[in-house]
């Protein structure tokens, strides 16, 4: 399941989509090494999923190129095949069949039969934790069960390199753990892994580097750790029973605080740079008790991925 070391597992040279007038990718460019955990975070409608389609030939970009393995990707969709492994953000297997029936209907698709399909198989049910529930109808299992097996499906042909679309929305905590140790023990074992996700805490926890994605454009890359230390700075989120005033803004401004809405202005971020962050939020709440402002809630939100995003776009990493 391992990558050859020598060259880049995935290289991605100025990528243009549009979907009539929306240009869904804005040359697009990067790179990912071989046996890296590689991350592409951005909200819904940042080109997480144009970006994931194209490179698993699903979709056609107008402009741009991409290599895989060290091959580029036009004209040889059928020897990338056995390399690649894709798991779409929609579920795809057949729900009246057992999860064992869904994965030996797959890997015949991919060539496995007799003891070595059957042998995949096992692995990938143990891989993903459904050894149990092997035989049993998919339609019964939960939502995180089967987002499981859509991963085993991904997996059954031993992938070098493997892309992930969303894997974890909708799932419980249970479901979302297991998912997210089985991919840490396959990158561990050498597989390059693209996983491309709006939960922060899931790229912060996986991923050695990664992308910041949104409107098609990368607007920021580096490790995590990286990206924090040199972008992230402490927030305060403020939210609102009901959208602020200018004048409020404005009055925050005079203070020498920067601050910006969000929510139809029902939410205010202001930033900390060196302030103390006690004397700060006593001088929002007098303010907001001026103009008659009362508050929801309260968030101070130390650097992180998602003080990161708040800074990159003055706007929350939405769902």
């Amino acid at each position: 399941m391992t990558s050859s070391p020598g060259h880049n597992a995935v290289a991605v040279n100025g990528l243009i989509k549009n979907y009539g007038s929306l240009r869904a990718l804005d040359g697009l460019s990067f790179a990912v090494a071989c046996g890296e955990f590689f991350g592409i975070l951005g909200p819904n409608g940042a080109g997480k999923t144009t970006t994931m389609g194209i490179l698993s030939g699903l979709i056609k970009p107008e402009a741009g190129s991409v290599s895989m393995a060290g091959i580029e990707c036009a004209g040889n969709n059928g020897v990338l095949k056995k390399k690649l492994g894709f798991v779409p953000q929609e579920l795809a297997f057949y729900p009246t069949l057992s999860a064992v029936d869904n994965l030996s209907f797959f890997g015949q698709l991919y060539g496995l039969q007799g003891r070595s399909l059957k042998e995949h198989i096992n692995d990938v049910l143990h891989i993903v934790q459904l050894e149990d529930r092997k035989e049993e109808p998919v339609i019964q299992f939960s939502n995180g069960m089967k987002r499981r097996l859509n991963l085993a499906i991904g997996l059954l042909h031993k992938p070098e390199i493997l892309l992930l679309d969303e894997p974890t929305v909708g799932v419980d905590a249970q479901s979302r753990n297991a998912i997210l140790e089985s991919l840490q023990r396959l990158n561990m074992e050498g597989v390059t892994i693209l996983y491309s996700t709006h939960y922060m805490e899931e790229a912060q926890r996986l991923c050695g580097n990664l992308t910041v994605f949104d409107h098609g454009r990368i607007i920021a890359r580096g490790s995590p750790h990286d990206l924090v230390k040199s972008l992230g700075e402490g927030l305060i989120r403020v939210k609102f029973f009901t959208p602020v005033q200018e004048g409020f803004l404005r009055e925050i401004h005079n203070l020498a605080l920067t601050a910006w809405t969000s929510d139809e202005g029902m939410v205010v971020h202001i930033k900390l740079d060196s302030r103390d962050k006690d004397s700060v939020i006593r001088l929002v709440f007098a303010r907001a008790e001026t103009w008659k402002l009362h508050v929801h809630n309260l968030q101070v939100l130390e650097p992180n991925l998602e003080s990161v995003f708040l800074k990159l776009t003055g706007r929350e990493l939405r769902d």
